[in-house]
Parts: C-alpha cells; structure tokens; sequence
C-alpha cells in the first residue's frame, strides 16, 4: 500500500469515528504512521485531503448508480420508469459502501449531512449535482402524477433514512438490544427501499395537488 493510500485510510477511519472538524492532521498522521510533511506533499491541507477522501468513494457509487439507471431507461424506452428498479439504483450502491472495503466510510457519509451547510453545498456541486438530476428525472417519469414539491420533499426525507443508516447502526444495535442486526446487508437494503417506496407513493396533500394544477 502507497504512503498516500495509508493517508487516506487513516483519514478515513477517524473522520468516520470523530468527525471532520474534531480529526487534527496530527491525529492522521499517527494513525497512519507517517509523518506530517507526507500528508502535506500528497494533499497539502486538511481540506484537500477531505475532498480527496470522499471523491475516491463518491466517484464509485455514483457510476454504479448512473449504470443501474441507465439500464433501468434502456429497459423501458419511451414508457414510464418502473418505481422499485430506480429506487434500487438510487440506494443499493450507496448501501454497498458498508459491506465493501470501504466500509469506514459508511458511517462518514452519514456524518456529511450534519456538516455546515456551505461544507454540503459543496460536496453537492463537486459530486452529487448530476447525479441528483438524473435521479430527479426518473423518478418523475416513475412517478408522472406525484407534483415536484412533493417529489422532492420526499427524495429529501429518503436520503435522510440512509444517511442516518448508515450514520448511527450502532444506535440501532443498541436501541434494539440486537434485534435489529445493521450488519445484514440484504435485510437492510430492502426494508430501506420499503420505506422508501411507500413515502414516494404516499398519496400528495391536497394543497400541493391544487398547487399543481394552477
């Protein structure tokens, strides 16, 4: 494994555990073993070794997820978007992340959506940005009747299920005295996409419904 690998691994872990903010360099570099003038000349600063932790796991998903869609369009040509095949592009490879070896990440990316708000936004328009307009579109075509403010809230509440999933399944563990096990991958995935699935396909509030007609 290269110097930069063992950087980025370390980072990764104590982010995960610790938080972005609460992490110091110091802190990456022991766990590391390397020393600081390492983790400079392969990142410079805390914020670019950040951005480089999440965009070598971002980058995965979002092309498993862009390929799942693409043969979910393929599939249905001109006709509407079967619901479960691009809700399960929209979670399973996000999910996929705490089975992988990539699984300290997991617990980091449901961390992200507690950062500061421009720290989202950014992460947002350096990595999610088509991805979410993609997703947007499908859903609509899933979804022809359901109006977009709606659509939106709900795609909202959703990534919040998985971010907090993945973010606190040790809570789960705990609150259930292990009767709900996280750890079982299959089980998770479905009854997130359960969930999910019933939100999305809630009946609209009235006003929103009038909203959309006007």
């Amino acid at each position: 494994m290269t110097t930069k690998d063992r950087i980025l691994d370390a980072a990764e872990r104590l982010f995960a555990r610790e938080g972005l903010e609460a992490t110091s360099l110091r802190a990456i570099t022991a766990e590391a073993n390397v020393n600081l003038a390492a983790v400079n000349y392969h990142f410079h600063s805390k914020d670019a070794l950040i951005r480089a932790v999440i965009r070598r796991r971002i980058g995965p998903v979002n092309e498993k997820r862009l390929a799942m869609l693409d043969e979910c369009e393929a599939a249905a040509g001109d006709g509407p978007l079967p619901l479960d095949s691009v809700i399960d592009a929209f979670v399973r490879p996000v999910l996929e992340i705490s089975r992988s070896h990539a699984r300290e990440f997991g617990p980091l990316m449901g961390r992200m959506y507690a950062e500061p708000s421009a720290f989202i936004e950014r992460i947002y328009n350096e990595h999610l940005e088509d991805v979410v307009r993609r997703f947007v579109i499908a859903f609509k075509r899933a979804l022809p009747d359901l109006p977009e403010v709606e659509l939106l809230w709900r795609l909202h509440f959703s990534i919040g299920v998985m971010a907090h999933t993945m973010g606190a399944a040790s809570l789960l563990a705990y609150l259930s005295k292990g009767l709900c096990d996280a750890s079982d991958f299959d089980g998770t995935v479905e009854r997130i996409e359960t969930f999910i699935r019933a939100g999305l396909k809630a009946p609209a509030k009235t006003s929103e419904a009038q909203h959309a007609l006007q």
